[in-house]
């Protein structure tokens, strides 16, 4: 996988980050659900795009 291409698949995760954090924020009322969730989803993002 070229560089381009492993830029571009975090880019692409960067939205469900941000989304999916304001929706964690206004389900769960705190930041820590949403720091988890966040970290959880790059260190999937960063499985994918070590290979």
């Amino acid at each position: 996988m070229d560089i381009s291409r492993k830029l571009g698949i975090l880019v692409f995760c960067g939205v469900p980050a941000i989304i999916g954090g304001g929706i964690v924020y206004g389900i769960a009322g705190s930041y820590i659900p949403v720091a988890v969730y966040v970290i959880l989803l790059y260190l999937a993002v960063g499985a994918l795009v070590s290979n």
